[in-house]
Formats: C-alpha cells, structure tokens, sequence
C-alpha cells in the first residue's frame, strides 16, 4: 500500500468487512510502538451527516414552501 501526497491510503475491503468500517464512519489514530492503530471512534453520538444537518438548520432566508422549492430546483 502506498501513500498519497496528502497522507491518505486506502483500507482494503477485506478489512472494512471484517472490523465493521462502513462509508463515513469516525475514526481515530493512535500511535502502537513503531506503527498506528485504527479503531472506529468511541463515544460520538452523531454522524457527520447529522451534525451538516443541524449546523445548517434553521439558516434558511427564504419563505418558499418546500413544493415551492422542489419546483424550481427541478424544473
């Protein structure tokens, strides 16, 4: 395996499957001697996804309905 520029590397799939790591999933990094462990991260309550959700929440300027909404986004 081979790291990027950016520091970033792929985990292979047979790993993924077995530990449980799915799309999106917290990690943390912990240094072991002379290598790194990875583990899923403990303790966070809300996925990435919520927490885009709830910052965005309620930062809407507009008064469209949401069908309002939907017929200009689509056409």
């Amino acid at each position: 395996m081979r790291m990027t520029s950016k520091g970033q590397v792929t985990i292979p799939m047979e790993i993924r499957e077995q530990v449980g790591l799915l799309p999106h999933t917290e990690v943390e990094f912990t240094v072991d001697g002379d290598g790194v462990r990875i583990t899923r991260a403990r303790g966070q309550k809300h996925s990435r996804g919520w927490k885009i959700v709830e910052h965005a929440r309620g930062r809407g300027t507009g008064n469209l309905t949401t069908d309002q909404l939907m017929k200009l986004l689509r056409g």
